[in-house]
């Protein structure tokens, strides 16, 4: 499934900032690592000289995929006009068939393991309550399980949070 290239303003900056960390700070720090370990002579059996390009591999492929997500993504910078439904970057309440009480965050692919309360766009749990208003009823299928929950409260948090 492909995914979506929305993201808040939030999220954009903190994968702007990883992209620029990596590129201008840590790469440079494990290019002059390797350059060091190299000048010590045998590179097969040079433990720091391994580690140092196994890790200049990782820092590259992140980069790459940083590099590729900033140009595609979309940064959403607004509230929805209408804020009786939920649309991206909701932060709702929901309760469940008990009436726990659950708040989520409906953020991009890229950020929702920023805290416990945030979840993909792409997700089934998002994908279930987009669109959907106070007091709705929501049938949530999980891969595991199914889920009865109802919509208890709607904001909409500034975009740059």
């Amino acid at each position: 499934m492909k995914r979506s290239n929305l993201i808040t303003a939030a999220g954009a900056v903190r994968l702007r900032n990883e992209l620029a960390h990596l590129w201008k700070n840590l790469r440079p720090e494990v290019t002059r690592a390797i350059n060091a370990a190299a000048a010590e002579g045998d590179r097969s059996e040079n433990a720091e000289y391994i580690y140092r390009k196994k890790q200049l591999r990782e820092i590259d492929r992140r980069v790459r995929y940083l590099q590729k997500r900033t140009a595609e993504m979309q940064v959403i910078e607004h509230t929805p006009s209408n804020q009786d439904k939920v649309y991206f970057g909701a932060r709702l309440t929901v309760a469940d068939e008990n009436d726990k009480e659950t708040v989520y965050r409906i953020v991009g692919s890229d950020e929702f393991d920023v805290e416990p309360t945030y979840i993909s766009v792409d997700s089934p749990m998002a994908r279930a309550l987009l669109g959907k208003q106070l007091d709705d009823e929501v049938i949530v299928r999980l891969p595991e399980e199914t889920k009865k929950l109802w919509i208890v409260d709607i904001e909409y948090p500034s975009p740059h949070e």
